[in-house]
């Protein structure tokens, strides 16, 4: 610009006219000569000398106001595992929200979890490139943030003890004439019903159904609640759940055996040694970690449980790898507890509670559901008496357990109450006869009755 106004005195009149009323004057004129020699030669003022002396425009200079940028950045679908290739996107945010680095944008629901997308800038959001509930692939462009938006956070809401005074109610008219002998006429509601139909006197062979009239009942309409219905989508996990159990009933050969089991000497040491064992490991001492352990100590007994068909072979695994069924906010989910033949119970109670928290909060990632050679599911949690649950394949058993009931029983041939609950194992009979299924069952209930069966590997 300053370039500009030094080439000469024809381009500046035009820089000058750019200008409303032309408020910009190089500072210094005096009279109307020298308003001329800026203007140039030959051109005429409409205005008087007078109007722009009153102005502060003599005494202004010139300034050049810096330029204002974006910078736009793309935030990417976050990477997925070999097993999973797409996922719906369900966003949090919306265009025009101010968003921390890290903080969610939205999920990728994928067959198996929800995968969180993370903000990787603080910005402000200009663009959704993919709408909610799309389809989306591993790295693709999900929306745009402009990241030179830095210091448009929102403002803070004012507290709740701020609010503004109520307005004032405007006063009730009276009722009409015509509204009140309407409402006078509709009478109090009915108490009694309708006097039934006459009874015909003729056979009902001979008295068509078409002429009998109902009388409805006076103020059925007002009384009935309402009946709407509400659609929604059903998640990924769901559909991929749904697809898998059924495909199990469709392949298995799936047969429940029973047994019952005596929850006295569970119960007895579980109450002796809680406090010292939560004081000593951080972790309280629940009802899982013990089956978890005692399912450990059958599978090695009885391998054949532990395996798995995979086409014209059988495969035995050494190792135990057991999938703890978790009712979470978006469907069911089985985090794996690997090497548990390994662990102590502490070491499995603290697996149960990070796997629990992660499940609350939809951070399980697919690592953590992977692989698993059985699976225990505790519908005792919700209540449930016993059931016969569904192997979750490519395993070939699952276990059940239930609630604790108290029952009379007999013992030394005397009939005591104890608390038993039901245990329920399911397995594929192709691979697993009655014999294996039931001794594995046995073992479990041996070892929760006595635990010290497994410290003596007895």
């Amino acid at each position: 610009m300053a370039g500009m106004l030094t080439q000469g005195r024809r381009v500046v009149p035009q820089i000058f006219r750019n200008f409303s009323g032309y408020s910009v004057i190089c500072r210094g004129i005096k009279n109307t000569r020298q308003v001329h020699n800026v203007l140039g030669a030959g051109q005429k003022t409409d205005f008087p000398l007078a109007e722009y002396q009153k102005t502060k425009a003599w005494s202004r200079n010139f300034h050049v106001a810096s330029v204002l940028y974006q910078e736009i950045k793309e935030v990417k679908c976050p990477g997925f595992s070999e097993s999973i290739s797409e996922g719906d996107v369900r966003w949090e945010k919306a265009v025009g929200d101010f968003v921390q680095e890290d903080e969610p944008l939205g999920e990728v629901e994928t067959d198996k979890t929800g995968v969180p997308v993370l903000s990787p800038y603080t910005g402000v959001i200009v663009e959704l490139l993919v709408e909610d509930g799309a389809t989306v692939k591993a790295h693709q462009p999900l929306m745009k943030i402009d990241v030179s938006a830095k210091g448009d956070a929102p403002a803070k809401k004012a507290p709740a003890s701020e609010k503004p005074p109520p307005a004032a109610e405007p006063p009730k008219e009276p009722a009409k004439p015509a509204e009140a002998a309407q409402s006078s006429s509709s009478g109090p509601i009915p108490t009694t019903p309708p006097p039934p139909p006459p009874v015909p006197k003729e056979p009902m062979s001979s008295y068509p159904t078409s002429s009998v009239k109902v009388t409805p009942f006076e103020g059925s309409t007002s009384q009935g609640g309402a009946r709407t219905e509400t659609r929604t989508k059903i998640t990924r996990i769901r559909q991929k759940t749904a697809q898998r159990l059924k495909e199990s009933q469709n392949t298995c050969a799936a047969l429940t055996t029973f047994q019952e089991c005596d929850m006295s000497n569970l119960m007895e040491w579980r109450k002796t040694y809680k406090d010292q064992f939560e004081k000593k490991h951080g972790v309280k001492l629940g009802m899982m970690s013990p089956f978890i352990k005692a399912a450990a100590f059958a599978l090695k007994n009885q391998p054949a449980v532990n395996a798995v068909i995979d086409g014209n072979e059988i495969v035995y695994r050494d190792y135990v790898d057991i999938s703890v069924a978790v009712a979470a906010p978006k469907g069911l989910v089985v985090p794996v507890i690997r090497n548990v033949e390994t662990l102590s119970y502490a070491e499995v109670e603290k697996a149960i509670l990070e796997y629990g928290e992660k499940a609350k909060k939809n951070m399980l990632a697919i690592e953590d559901m992977e692989g698993g050679t059985f699976s225990i599911s505790n519908g005792g949690v919700f209540g449930s008496l016993f059931g016969t649950p569904i192997i979750n394949q490519p395993q070939s058993a699952i276990l059940g357990i239930h609630t604790i009931k108290k029952r009379p029983v007999v013992v030394n041939d005397q009939i005591v109450i104890r608390p038993i609950m039901i245990l329920a194992l399911t397995y594929d009979h192709r691979l697993i006869d009655g014999r294996e299924a039931v001794t594995f069952l046995m073992d479990i209930k041996r070892a929760i009755e006595d635990p010290r069966v497994m410290l003596l590997d007895v």
